[in-house]
């Protein structure tokens, strides 16, 4: 007999394990209701739509994927900020298959196709940002590395777009990107 689950994190917790379990086509209203040991009508207490369940699904998984380890909020340079990227990447693919590529595609026929979209272009916009922001901190930058035709954010940017084409090819071994790194601003 299912636990019953009375939060919306906890239904949110559950669906992400119907996805580890089924697949992303697991989530649907009742599915989640059934899973949680609740009422369809006690998921809409929370979610006024699967679309709504979905999306909030959806940002839970990139929070869980992406979500810095505790007492470590600043990481010490650029490589290790790159390496735990990598890592978590690497992660979220195992744990969510195709979540990186397909999870949009739950958003396709419902009211709020840029729902999904929005919430994984925050999430990226959040790394870029905060790997821009060890850029300008890493001690072990050589200090012309910088210049005004060369700014830390467009190389966050470049960094980012190559971290992006390996979520795509499920590639998460980060040597290629540090190796760019090493020779570019060491």
């Amino acid at each position: 007999m299912n636990t019953v689950v009375t939060s919306k994190e906890e239904i949110l917790k559950t669906s992400r394990e119907l996805i580890r379990q089924q697949g992303w086509s697991a989530i649907n209203i009742r599915s989640v209701a059934e899973a949680c040991g609740i009422s369809v009508g006690s998921i809409y207490n929370y979610f006024a739509s699967k679309t709504a369940l979905v999306g909030a699904t959806v940002e839970s998984v990139w929070r869980e994927i992406f979500r810095l380890p505790e007492g470590n909020p600043v990481f010490p340079d650029t490589q290790a900020c790159i390496t735990w990227i990598y890592r978590q990447m690497k992660y979220g693919g195992e744990q969510y298959p195709g979540f990186f590529t397909l999870h949009s595609l739950g958003f396709i026929g419902t009211e709020d196709k840029s729902h999904g979209k929005q919430q994984m272009e925050q999430t990226w916009q959040h790394i870029l940002h905060g790997l821009c922001a060890v850029l300008k901190q890493d001690p072990n930058i050589r200090p012309n590395a910088f210049t005004d035709s060369f700014t830390a954010e467009q190389f966050a940017d470049i960094l980012f777009s190559l971290m992006l084409s390996a979520l795509l090819r499920q590639d998460y071994d980060p040597a290629t990107v540090l190796e760019i790194v090493r020779r570019t601003l060491y």
